[in-house]
């Protein structure tokens, strides 16, 4: 049978079979047929799959459903060996250890393979790898290849290369990677196709395949972003700490060629962050485990940067195509159908600026919040809290994390957090069933509940009210089924299970930087709790000041390069987290000079080739003979002008402007911008600060001064200098007043313009990009110990004093204010 790629969506596939992970693979050729010898991890149990080399433009596969020992696989390849002798005989080709997927351009097909791996982790006894080696092999003979392969074809095989597969990209073969501990042990609907594809960075190169057999033996489910585990130890009590960052694919790319949202509600640089911890005691069957998940993504509006070579910082443009903010309602509906209710939103860009940027989507978003909260029962507002994390980050870096644990808290006392207590059961092939126990006082496996989400099941209604004992098990595919009653003698303590409902979505302007110290707050808070509900601390808090916090903040410091590196191109901004470690001022200013330097080049240069390839590897661009190439495409930035589905390619460039993540093609518009953009623009580039008024007919209305802004409603005098508080709506979250009241209180408002910043005292707000690579890590503690040692690297003052020195005054302007770059 032909399977073909470009199917429109991935269909449900069958539970894998008790006791079946294929994890080795052995791939032979003859001159007609690949075959595929896979076999678990002992190599006991033995699979075959056979792909047809004579169609070089259409994929056909047959899977051979008879399980084999491994002297009936000698057997096998004697008898095909045998039987191909007049044409060459059987070969071997190549170890691997999965099919990343199949991709076909203007030729043939290719099959890409994972030929060397290395584990990096496990959960509940569930190994993790990483990708180390790869290959592409075409599928047709040699006899074929020298006719199906030109210019264009070996371009694009170069630019699907620029994907580097051995870096940030992770998977497993028995656990679903790809979704939360939570949904993987309590998902228990029978027949429900469980391999979510929002993760999967290769659901389009495997799409065939795993249409076709209606498995996932032969494939793995590549999930990009970020993966981390270490152990610790509090007093002779060790655990397990793992970070999880998964990248959606949905509206994927880099930084200002991806912004916002598309007409579907996907926004850019989506990603959810799960932090796991576990204790495993030796010789106990039962393990207790708990984690959290929190989500990170672009603001969910209409709007765009234009990538500039001349203007390091370019102006924000927001498009007024989506007035009743339906993209913005498909985006948080999407949010609670994944996490339930409540959707808590924390928002830190700017409020006030001199020269607006920030503001603008800061109050769009904010008309976007409330205009939807419009429609929604009270119980299921979307709870918001706009914070300006830049201008409060000129006060100590302590004061802001603690603010933030505040905020964090009250998120966790209204979502919850996962819980339970499995036990790992081995199977065959030593991949265990995960059986969740909670049980209440008189007996009963019950859930700890406290939401109102109706989106999500509980372990409870598993029982018919009766005194039998029954615990939930999840298989591989995730299935959850009931269970036999578990003995007792297996269960070491035995707590009622709790459970995540909602989640804290946090963003700032790239969902980078700031967003990264709130959801280290986030993770801190969460930590005390986890660790609470563990036995490990007497009480769900964990201080600032204490070691763990700070090896914590290693790993989120880790994660935010990664992913900063990932959509900007640079390690992300750490000035709070270097603060916390007392690093010098100047060290800490060159290392922001020199990362904003790398995005810049990154974003200008490079960006354009790095989207491509993504649109590429993910299905949403592909090639056809006689139809624009890739690289002929003027721009892949959503933008906002309609488009049509049905729009036919044309032959002239003229007639092709921008693609979308769905691989749509755009008309040129002749039309220019609406006239409430065209003023936007404008007050961009020449108002030293602006008021914002509502007009009848909703639109806005910029009008321009050249006095003193105005200062916010509320306002304190404090040693003859205003304090900036808050203004009326800003959250419908939590009591500003008495967050602000125990201890902290806003820096003072500033009236001087960026420009008076002098050369040498480069603040935060200005430099907003970077260079060097900084991972550091807390100094030894006794009863805290990391069985593996993070890097450590150590700024030298004078030395990038020096650097800075390098540079004249006009550039080092450019970099901080973003002017255009003259002369």
């Amino acid at each position: 049978m032909a399977v073909e790629n470009g199917a429109a969506a991935p269909i449900a596939e069958e539970p894998v079979p008790h006791g079946c992970y294929l994890q080795s693979f052995d791939l032979y050729e003859t001159r007609s047929n690949f075959y595929l010898f896979g076999s678990d991890e002992s190599r006991t149990s033995w699979r075959v799959l056979k792909i047809d080399r004579s169609e070089p433009s259409e994929l056909n596969i047959r899977e051979d459903f008879s399980t084999y020992t491994q002297c009936e696989c000698f057997d096998l390849l004697k008898r095909i060996d045998e039987g191909n002798r007049s044409t060459g005989g059987l070969k071997f080709v190549t170890t691997c250890y999965g099919i990343i997927g199949f991709v076909k351009f203007l030729g043939p097909y290719y099959m890409l393979l994972i030929t060397e791996r290395k584990q990096i982790g496990a959960i509940c006894g569930h190994a993790v790898y990483k990708i180390t080696k790869t290959d592409m092999i075409m599928l047709p003979n040699s006899c074929m290849q020298s006719n199906l392969v030109n210019k264009d074809e070996n371009r694009y095989k170069k630019l699907l290369c620029t994907i580097d597969l051995t870096k940030d990209f992770f998977f497993s073969y028995s656990y679903h990677i790809m979704r939360s501990l939570q949904k993987n042990l309590r998902d228990k609907q029978k027949g429900q196709a469980l391999y979510e594809t929002m993760f999967v960075w290769n659901e389009f190169l495997t799409r065939g395949i795993r249409n076709h057999l209606k498995n996932t033996l032969w494939t793995v489910a590549l999930v990009y972003g970020f993966f981390k585990q270490d152990t610790f130890s509090i007093s002779g009590r060790d655990f397990l700490l793992t970070l999880i960052a998964r990248r959606s694919r949905h509206y994927a790319g880099t930084r200002y060629l991806k912004r916002g949202v598309n007409e579907k509600g996907r926004v850019a640089n989506d990603v959810e962050t799960e932090q796991i911890v576990s204790e495993e005691i030796p010789g106990v069957t039962s393990t207790q485990i708990s984690s959290v998940v929190q989500n990170r993504g672009s603001i969910p509006l209409f709007w765009s940067q234009e990538t500039s070579k001349l203007n390091i910082k370019p102006d924000i443009i927001l498009h007024h195509k989506d007035k009743n903010f339906e993209a913005t309602r498909l985006h948080f509906e999407n949010l609670v159908n994944r996490y339930g209710n409540p959707i808590i939103i924390l928002n830190l860009i700017k409020r006030h600026e001199k020269r607006p940027r920030e503001s603008l989507l800061h109050r769009e978003f904010d008309r976007a919040i409330k205009f939807l909260n419009n429609s929604l029962t009270e119980e299921n507002h979307l709870r918001f809290l706009h914070w300006d994390l830049n201008k409060n980050s000129r006060n100590k870096a302590k004061n802001v994390l603690t603010v933030l644990v505040k905020v964090a808290l009250q998120a966790i006392s209204l979502t919850g957090f996962f819980y339970c207590q499995v036990i790992p059961t081995p199977r065959p092939d030593g991949a265990p069933i995960l059986n969740v126990l909670s049980k209440d006082n008189v007996g009963h496996y019950s859930s700890d509940n406290n939401s109102n989400s109706d989106n999500t099941d509980d372990v409870d209604t598993l029982c018919d009210g009766s005194q039998e004992d029954v615990s939930l098990s999840s298989d591989v595919s995730g299935h959850a089924i009931a269970e036999d009653k578990v003995e007792n003698s297996e269960i070491c303590i035995v707590k009622p299970a709790k459970f995540q409902n909602g989640v804290v979505r946090t963003n700032c302007i790239d969902c980078l930087d700031r967003t990264n110290v709130a959801q280290y707050a986030y993770g801190l808070a969460a930590l005390g709790h986890q660790l609470h509900a563990l036995d490990i601390i007497a009480v769900p808090e964990i201080d600032l000041d204490d070691p763990l916090a700070k090896y914590l903040m290693c790993f989120y410091e880790r994660m935010g390069d990664t992913l900063a590196q990932q959509y900007g191109g640079s390690a992300a901004h750490n000035k709070i987290f270097s603060e916390r470690r007392g690093h010098l001022k100047l060290a800490i200013q060159s290392q922001e000079f020199f990362r904003t330097l790398q995005r810049y080049y990154s974003n200008a240069y490079m960006d354009a080739n790095k989207q491509a390839a993504i649109n590429l590897f993910l299905g949403y661009f592909q090639p056809q003979e006689g139809k624009p190439a890739i690289w002929e495409l003027d721009s892949d930035q959503h933008c906002n002008l309609g488009y049509d589905h049905h729009f036919p390619y044309k032959t002239s460039r003229s007639f092709i402007k921008r693609s979308l993540s769905d691989g749509n093609i755009l008309r040129e518009s002749s039309s220019p911008l609406s006239s409430c953009d065209a003023r936007v623009n404008g007050a961009l580039n020449k108002a030293l600060s602006d008021s914002i008024e509502e007009t009848s007919n909703g639109m806005n209305k910029v009008s321009y001064s050249r006095t003193t802004p105005t200062i916010p409603l509320k306002q304190l005098l404090i040693n003859g200098e205003y304090t900036f508080y808050y203004e009326p709506g800003d959250s419908n979250f939590l009591n500003l007043d008495s967050l602000y009241s125990s201890g902290w209180e806003e820096e003072t408002y500033e009236r001087s313009t960026a420009a008076s910043t002098p050369v040498g005292n480069l603040s935060l707000e200005n430099v907003i990009n970077g260079i060097a690579t900084e991972t550091s890590t807390p100094p030894s503690v006794t009863g805290i110990k990391g069985k593996q040692s993070a890097e450590i690297l150590e700024y030298d003052a004078s030395q990038h004093s020096a650097m800075l020195s390098e540079f004249n005054e006009s550039f080092v302007n450019w970099v901080i204010h973003g002017d255009t770059l003259c002369r």
